[in-house]
């Protein structure tokens, strides 16, 4: 049978890193592409040379031609600029709308049966633009958010507590950004509510942290952004839909009416199995948590009145 085939576009930090995942998870062949040449063939080859080490099987591949890129099952787009001093959030979004259409043009015209996952920032946006750009059913067109977001959480939750990061589950919806929705009654550790765990204080100080958890790094770094957790967070998302695992996980999901809100982009739990989201899943959310999310929605909905394709 023939191997699953999984392009990932951007062969930048956030880009090599996924495919490395991934062709260690020895499910796919990888195909990593970029427009500068030579970098995705030097990556994927020095990727490739560890497979007599870590024992993977499956081929990685570099390439800066979408032809070799036909036919993929999974297609992610890392590609996009990054904010530098002096751009603000509208430069950034008018320049990345540029490059993800441009890109998923491409990806249609090789791989018209695939699923996209957008990383490109900011990501709602762009997932909104990816899906507009592809003309797929929303099924097929998703982005990164709260995976990623609800393993920061995670994270700060185990190491406040001390307790292994496994026994910390958590949901983090809305946009992936600043107006990212963290509801603490859905953040537990082995199945209690942190809101019983500790002082309303902690809690306060940990989500905001989660909030800033990209920009925490970027402050760290100086010079670059976060790309471990983001590729980690990616791989997962991909390998359920290999796999067809239909794991629940929050993902940034093109909306028609789910939660109250339409034609907006956000993160929500979604069912995730092959072709893309097979369910978006309701959660029994209150009437402020509603309010909140519609509020985050709204931050997403600006963005996208401003883009033209």
């Amino acid at each position: 049978m023939k191997p699953a085939k999984i392009t990932v576009i951007g062969a930048g930090n956030v880009g090599a890193s996924l495919g490395q995942r991934l062709v260690e998870k020895d499910f796919a062949d990888i195909v990593l592409l970029d427009i500068i040449e030579g970098l995705p063939q030097g990556k994927a080859l020095d990727i490739l040379e560890s497979s007599p080490v870590v024992g993977f099987t499956h081929r990685i591949t570099g390439s800066n031609d979408y032809a070799d890129t036909a036919g993929s099952d999974v297609v992610v787009i890392t590609s996009g600029a990054t904010r530098k001093p002096g751009m603000t959030r509208e430069d950034l979004l008018k320049i990345n709308t540029g490059i993800v259409s441009g890109v998923v043009k491409e990806v249609v015209k090789h791989s018209p049966d695939c699923t996209i996952i957008v990383v490109a920032n900011p990501v709602d946006a762009m997932t909104w633009v990816a899906w507009k750009a592809s003309g797929f059913p929303r099924s097929r067109v998703l982005g990164l958010s709260g995976v990623l977001d609800g393993a920061r959480l995670a994270t700060f939750i185990a190491l406040e507590m001390s307790v292994p990061v496994t026994d910390v589950s958590c949901y983090v919806l809305g946009e992936h950004g600043t107006s990212m929705v963290v509801f603490p009654r859905l953040a537990m550790v082995k199945g209690k509510p942190i809101t019983g765990l500790m002082p309303e204080e902690t809690v306060n100080r940990l989500v905001q942290r989660a909030v800033n958890g990209g920009a925490e790094i970027v402050g760290l770094l100086k010079t670059a952004s976060a790309f471990y957790a983001p590729s980690a967070a990616v791989a997962r998302m991909v390998a359920s839909i290999i796999g067809d695992k239909k794991e629940i996980m929050p993902c940034a999901a093109c909306l028609d009416g789910e939660y109250g809100l339409k034609n907006v982009v956000v993160g929500v739990p979604v069912k995730l199995g092959k072709g893309g989201i097979k369910e978006i899943v309701d959660l029994k959310l209150t009437h402020d948590e509603l309010k909140a999310l519609a509020a985050s929605a709204d931050a997403v909905k600006k963005q996208i009145e401003s883009i033209v394709l």
